[in-house]
């Protein structure tokens, strides 16, 4: 039975690369706990709240300055020839961080004369540790985007675990030479980062390319501009508006109750990303899917995410205060209510987070930004208005409200669907949706499908039964529009 599940996984590309996300993140999620333990137990409470608030508004200014690239390449990799394949991941990593870096600038001298509880930011040392973490983050960020890309999960699998042991050795490294600060545990985190993934520029990404050349400089940049562009006004604020709150929670958290109620809320989400990883997992090896033209429905991604979520929400609801309180009795008083309000806010979140995969592949944009400016909205407004009552656990309610209004209303847009049969919807391309009407098929256009909207509501019509003839080498699939590109 093992053997046999075993090879329908391994011959299933969709729950192959979804694993083997998902295993990135439990491998990430197992040693950081060790991490973090270790920083807990040898470094003050209020030092590691303010090296984890550091850290999270590294990772808050990443998700707003990376431009998008990430879903660029999963979009755009598959396809590409060597010269551009080459171009579009040097332009886009050296872009990325470049943006990153200078965001992060201009946010340690502004973010401190607003909220008091930032002053650790001030000055040269503070400007630089967030600039250094925040493009490390990006960098990462990014470059496990590539590996997505071309569905070799087990290459980002590798270079995580690569990341999260190198982390380790730095804490140790740091804690016996006698430095017991949060400047420590920020050096001992950030340095590991960008030296995994300077490796991996230089080492690894060749390998998913054979041939390829990747060089970072931006003598392509004035190619790459349109689907930058394309990249920031579509992808990007979709992946603003879906994973921001997440990065800026903590942030709020800081700024309105201060550094150490950050560190209780902070082991209890990092607790908690075992579930709320799973779906974006999931939604993420679902797109990659769809633009490498795999018949993939989302019935069928919607079942491993139930799998694969169940057991471990069952243990963290039963034993979630058991594990906090290996950090110390103090972190399983004050986070074990919030840990108990994530794990419940999984289920509405893997389904929104579903439904944005779905809509993205068939190009519907617009669709998937409004249903997530929705839940974002919710959940930062309530969080800056329950923390002062509440404390960490109103971060908690409200992420719960947040993620359970976006769910309200995907369900409100399928039982809408479902009422009007006859509605022409967006063909469910990989990359863009063609809004011509029946009968156009004029030069760059796609013949409709003969997909039911049934189907298309099932999400089994994500790249199915197309009869168009396949894309040359040169058409790209940026926005909702084919362009044509030119030779670098």
């Amino acid at each position: 039975m093992l053997i046999t599940l075993y090879r329908r996984v391994r011959n299933d590309s969709l729950a192959r690369n979804s694993l083997l996300i998902m295993a990135t993140t439990v491998a990430n999620g197992g040693l950081g706990y060790v991490y973090w333990m270790l920083a807990a137990r040898m470094v003050t409470p209020a030092q590691v709240g303010t090296a984890t608030a550091l850290i999270s508004a590294a990772t808050a200014v990443s998700m707003v300055a990376n431009l998008g690239a990430g879903h660029m390449f999963i979009q755009r990799l598959p396809s590409a020839g060597v010269r551009r394949w080459s171009r579009v991941v040097g332009v886009g990593l050296l872009a990325g961080c470049a943006v990153t870096a200078a965001v992060a600038a201009a946010g340690a001298l502004i973010v401190p004369a607003i909220a008091v509880n930032f002053g650790f930011l001030t000055g040269l040392t503070g400007t630089a540790a967030l600039v250094c973490a925040a493009t490390a983050v990006t960098a990462t960020t990014l470059l496990d985007c590539v590996y997505v890309a071309h569905r070799a999960g087990h290459g980002m699998l590798t270079r995580n675990l690569l990341l999260a042991a190198g982390k380790i050795a730095g804490l140790l490294a740091v804690l016996s030479a006698g430095a017991h600060s949060a400047g420590a545990v920020v050096l001992s985190w950030t340095v590991p980062t960008l030296l995994v993934a300077a490796g991996t520029i230089v080492a690894g990404l060749g390998r998913l390319r054979p041939g390829a050349r990747l060089r970072l400089r931006l003598s392509g940049l004035r190619a790459e501009l349109p689907h930058l562009r394309a990249a920031l006004t579509g992808h990007h604020l979709i992946n603003l508006t879906q994973a921001g709150p997440a990065a800026v929670l903590p942030v709020l958290v800081t700024a309105r109750l201060g550094p150490g109620a950050t560190a209780h809320f902070y082991l209890a989400w990092m607790t908690a990303s075992i579930l709320f990883m799973v779906s974006p997992a999931v939604a993420s090896a679902l797109y990659a899917e769809r633009t490498n033209d795999s018949r993939v429905g989302l019935p069928r991604a919607a079942a491993v995410v139930l799998v694969m979520v169940g057991a471990p929400a069952t243990l963290l609801l039963a034993g979630g205060d058991t594990l906090l309180g290996l950090f110390s009795a103090g972190y399983a008083t004050g986070a074990g209510p919030l840990l108990r309000i994530l794990v419940l806010a999984a289920v509405p979140d893997a389904v929104t987070n579903l439904a944005v995969a779905h809509w993205r592949s068939r190009g519907e944009f617009a669709r998937c930004r409004r249903l997530n400016a929705v839940r974002a909205a919710t959940c930062l407004s309530l969080t800056w208005l329950l923390l002062p009552a509440l404390g960490v656990t109103g971060a908690g309610v409200a992420w719960l409200i947040g993620q359970s209004a976006g769910a309200l209303l995907v369900l409100a847009s399928a039982v809408t669907s479902r009422r009007r049969p006859g509605t022409l919807r967006r063909r469910p391309f990989c990359g863009f949706a063609d809004a011509r009407p029946p009968g156009d098929v004029s030069p760059g256009s796609v013949p409709p499908t003969g997909v039911s909207p049934a189907a298309l509501l099932a999400g089994a019509g994500g790249c199915v039964g197309r009869s168009e003839a396949p894309r040359s080498a040169g058409q790209e699939l940026t926005g909702d529009v084919p362009q044509r590109e030119g030779r670098a």
